[in-house]
């Protein structure tokens, strides 16, 4: 039978620990803006006052190393009561280099512990949400009675990705404890300006497989009976659970903030006289349980801590400039095999590029079990994808590890984020969307995978390989030819590849899939059948990050390209040679991030002549930083200026005609060619 707590029947050393952590939690919650004040730090801090019933219990049934624990920016006493000591709340708040959560690098109260289990979680309110739906994933998948417990404000419920979690872990029955807490206001604005419903929760009733419990997240015992229930169902049903506490705000949202504005003076005042903490203390002098002098002695224990704390964090180490460049991306695995990404293999038949990307991912499925692969339309019957990358995969390793998502990007992302951290060993594997050009409602979740490394000072990387269809020439249109790596590039953090032929698609996944940290993985969708794209390809075939491949060796100019547009150059090289004589190298990167600068100014030195050519737009486009990189760092060779060829600034059009206008061609390329062998 589930244990009830109460006044009565709670022991009298879990009151009076409770208290203490309560009474450390507002000293702590007190002092943080003193710090500000005195040009000390914790410049972002928002007060918890007013939820202490619903912290002070989501910390006691946590059990860490094992449940998993998303606090948001106010859950200051949560960390408390899960453990975090006055050190590390300091530590964090004044963004020490000792700080457990980020170094420094993270903003101030954004707790963690990633050795608990305690994440380190973003800014963007309820983002967490997805990542506590993934790592419930990996607790359902792996067999681990454990639940993972995402908290909350009530206005992050107006977010889509929180819907988007509360529905996929209501689909999947994962063990998910989301926690509400509602203080009536996002910021400054109101409730009811974000709902109709007055309770949050109740948006979510008719969902399947949801148990919603409300609680007043200002009382102690209805808090910890309400959690400890929450925590019970989800175990024992694995299923999601809601927990809707009603709290009160009593502070301004944040130092930042000025409630006054907003709030008059009656409702403030209300807030006070709500204030849990007191109530807690009232209640247990009242019940005769525990005396006015030993609350009294916690208090003094808890501001000794502090102030013992205080003086050990000032004096300790802030972050070194030069720490900036740590942790950005993981070190890849070593593709030791093949280390210049090339292969002599010329017996036995060439394969498609779709063919190698297949045959990688379920070969990289044998060598690892503990990879898993989902997107839409991925797994149903003998179809595998849009295109039929993945076809076959659902039938030899199962639905527990090739599945369908729904049509949620944020939620393909974000639950990959979050079953990869459950354990390093896990490798993941994405389709991002349908077709490029629909990744875009993944964005928010795209951000936090490419600084969740750097974020977490080296403590997480998410181990996701985010595949995309990608590019033009098949008449798509709008939403199914545009290319996308020239906004993608601007994100420090994450591997940027883009293969031309089949080799290069299945040394490069393969290295991917065993690299730790994300890499985003772009096909060109409109060479997956193309005969231009075969090749040999042996078994164990891998290509190193940052390495480009000379398709044809020349000494008169160098073409610099990648994609779709590499087999062009080939074809405009080949001709140009037929009709001049002139040599033309064609340099193809295949990797965008990290870029192989070394072989480019190294063609360019060789040649002296440079033309850029990607498929993408011109204007914005990757070429921008690849003509830069030889302006800066090369134009001593140059004998002419660099040229590039892309895409027109303009959406990609359905008619041919007007794709053909829009994307580069082998005229456009021949053309900008001649013009540099010429200058």
């Amino acid at each position: 039978m589930q244990k009830s707590y109460g006044i009565k029947n709670t022991d009298k050393e879990t009151l009076k620990n409770w208290y203490f952590l309560m009474s450390l939690g507002r000293r702590l919650d007190d002092r943080a803006p003193n710090y500000l004040k005195q040009a000390l730090g914790w410049s972002y801090h928002a007060p918890y006052a007013g939820h202490d019933g619903i912290q002070l219990a989501i910390g006691q049934v946590f059990e860490k190393n094992k449940d998993h624990l998303f606090p948001y920016y106010r859950d200051m006493l949560t960390a408390i009561s899960a453990g975090l000591t006055a050190e590390e709340i300091i530590m964090n708040g004044i963004s020490k280099a000792g700080d457990l959560a980020s170094g420094g690098r993270h903003m101030s109260n954004h707790f963690a512990k990633p050795e608990w289990n305690i994440h380190n979680v973003s800014s963007a309110t309820g983002n967490h949400t997805l990542h506590a739906v993934g790592v419930a994933r990996g607790m359902k998948r792996y067999g681990v009675k454990a639940v993972a417990i995402s908290s909350q404000g009530e206005s992050s419920t107006s977010e889509g990705y929180v819907y988007e979690a509360i529905n996929g872990a209501s689909n999947e029955k994962l063990p998910v404890i989301f926690v509400i807490q509602d203080n009536n206001y996002g910021i400054s604005v109101h409730k009811r300006d974000q709902t109709a419903n007055w309770r949050a929760a109740d948006n979510f009733s008719g969902f399947k497989n949801l148990r919603i419990i409300h609680c007043d997240g200002k009382n102690v015992f209805d808090s910890m009976n309400a959690m400890s229930e929450a925590k019970r169902h989800a175990l024992e049903h694995s299923e999601p659970v809601i927990v809707h506490a009603s709290t009160v705000r009593i502070h301004s949202h944040s130092n930042s903030d000025k409630h006054e504005l907003y709030r008059d003076d009656m409702e403030r005042f209300c807030a006070q006289a709500n204030d849990p903490f007191d109530r807690y203390r009232k209640t247990l002098i009242i019940s005769g349980r525990v005396s006015e002098k030993e609350l009294d002695e916690l208090d003094k224990k808890a501001k000794d801590e502090v102030s013992k704390a205080h003086k050990k964090v000032i004096v300790a180490p802030d972050p070194t400039p030069e720490s900036i460049f740590d942790f950005v991306i993981p070190e890849p695995y070593a593709a030791e095999k093949y280390p210049e990404g090339t292969h002599n293999l010329e017996s036995g038949e060439k394969i498609k590029l779709i063919q190698a990307l297949n045959e990688t991912l379920k070969a990289e499925f044998r060598h690892n079990p503990d990879t898993f692969i989902w997107g839409q339309d991925i797994a149903n019957k003998d179809k595998g994808g849009i295109f039929n990358v993945t076809k076959g995969m659902q039938q030899e390793f199962g639905i527990e590890r090739v599945f369908n998502a729904p049509i949620a990007e944020d939620f393909i992302v974000g639950t990959a984020n979050g079953l990869s951290r459950f354990s390093d060993k896990i490798r993941i594997v994405i389709e991002g969307a349908e077709f490029a050009d629909y990744f875009w409602p993944a964005m928010e979740q795209f951000v936090e995978i490419t600084h969740d490394y750097w974020r977490s000072n080296g403590a997480f990387a998410p181990n996701v390989v985010i595949r995309l269809a990608s590019g033009g020439y098949i008449g798509g249109g709008l939403y199914h030819s545009q290319t996308i790596e020239g906004a993608m590039v601007t994100f420090p953090g994450i591997r940027i590849v883009y293969p031309s032929f089949a080799d290069d698609a299945a040394g490069l996944l393969r290295t991917a899939m065993r690299s730790k940290g994300p890499t985003l993985f772009l096909e060109p969708k409109a060479l997956y059948n193309d005969p231009k794209a075969e090749t040999h390809v042996p078994d164990d075939f891998e290509v190193p990050f940052g390495k480009a491949r000379i398709r044809r060796e020349g000494t008169d100019l160098s073409i610099i390209t990648y994609g779709n547009t590499t087999h062009m150059c080939l074809e405009v090289a080949k001709q140009i040679a037929e009709e001049t004589g002139k040599s033309i190298e064609v340099v193809d990167i295949r990797s965008l991030i990290p870029l192989d600068k070394e072989a480019i100014l190294a063609s360019v030195k060789k040649t002296n002549r440079a033309l850029v050519v990607h498929e993408d737009k011109v204007f914005g486009g990757f070429g921008g930083e690849i003509a830069a990189l030889i302006s800066s760092e090369g134009f001593k060779y140059l004998d002419a200026p660099i040229k590039r060829v892309g895409s027109t600034f303009t959406p990609v059009g359905f008619n041919p005609i007007l794709e053909r206008a829009i994307l580069p061609g082998l005229d456009r390329i021949y053309k900008a060619a001649k013009e540099v062998l010429e200058f």
